[in-house]
């Protein structure tokens, strides 16, 4: 069994097609069919039910790709550990965000990651808290920037607190209550929202504020990205509660302080054990030390 051969598997799995994973493996189709083929008959079961319409895994294949994953993963920070053992930082670099991450600024340290190793490929990747959080325990990106309650614990992965920002209110600039220099969270229990899904940390956030206050409140409209939800809320669909230091990015829109505002701390993860020398670097370039951070913290 060869890396190559699990490579083209993989290639062939995440593209449904054979002809897509040559190109994207930069081989003639015919070769890589073959390395497959080869590989198949070496583990005694098909991989891949092809017809002319469609490839899919077999359970069979769908058994093998994160042990595939696994090796290839191994062997690409096998590589980057002795580079990184005669002085020079490679390998890849996965890192997750939130989307309204404000506590660091994420271009800034790429640029000043990409000037100090510029062999390192990295990959970014939006998402959710929680779902990012996750993905950091899995292995799958090695740094993640999060947006979390106050009450939120964190299990699993090392961590670091950033910055705590209170939530204002954001509405349309017709709205009724733009202009005001505050409005609390009764008042604001009568509008009309537009928020993140439920069950979000980013939600949760808000939630919280309301049930701790007593308070319901109507949730129209669910949006997973928070520039669009800040574009609905400028067209005067519901008003919104976001980070004080992520909606001066905004236009469309005017802000109001909350005087019992909920608060988000802003926090950035990292994998427990294992980082790779491309995760210890681009820490260090956010001046956030490896080991041992002063002020921060392992989860249990």
């Amino acid at each position: 069994m060869e890396l190559q051969q699990m490579r083209y598997v993989l290639a062939v799995a995440e593209t449904n097609s054979f002809t897509r994973a040559a190109e994207r493996c930069l081989v003639v189709q015919s070769a890589l069919s073959h390395q497959v083929a080869r590989l198949e008959r070496e583990l005694g079961a098909r991989l891949f039910e092809r017809t002319s319409r469609r490839v899919r895994l077999t359970p069979a294949g769908a058994a093998f790709l994160p042990a595939a994953r696994q090796c290839l993963d191994a062997a690409e920070r096998a590589v980057a550990e002795v580079a990184a053992a005669v002085g020079e930082v490679r390998g890849r670099l996965a890192v997750g965000l939130i989307p309204s991450v404000a506590a660091v600024d994420i271009p800034r340290a790429l640029r000043d990651f990409r000037e100090r190793y510029p062999h390192v490929r990295v990959s970014l990747r939006v998402g959710a808290s929680e779902e990012l959080v996750q993905q950091v325990r899995q292995g799958s990106i090695e740094v993640a920037f999060l947006g979390l309650p106050t009450t939120a614990r964190l299990t699993g992965v090392a961590f670091r607190e950033l910055a705590h920002d209170r939530l204002v209110a954001v509405v349309a600039p017709d709205h009724a209550l733009a202009g005001e220099p505050s409005v609390d969270l009764r008042r604001l229990s009568s509008e009309v929202f537009v928020d993140l899904p439920a069950g979000t940390a980013g939600r949760a956030q808000s939630d919280l504020a309301f049930t701790a206050a007593g308070l319901d409140r109507d949730v129209a409209f669910e949006v997973t990205n928070a520039d669009f939800l800040a574009r609905l809320v400028g067209q005067g669909l519901g008003i919104a509660l976001l980070p004080s230091a992520y909606v001066p990015q905004l236009t469309g829109v005017a802000t109001i302080e909350v005087t019992d505002a909920p608060t988000r701390v802003e926090t950035v993860v990292w994998s427990r054990e294992g980082r790779t020398p491309a995760a210890t670097a681009f820490l260090d370039v956010l001046d956030l030390p490896a080991l041992d951070l002063p002020g921060g913290g392992r989860a249990p």
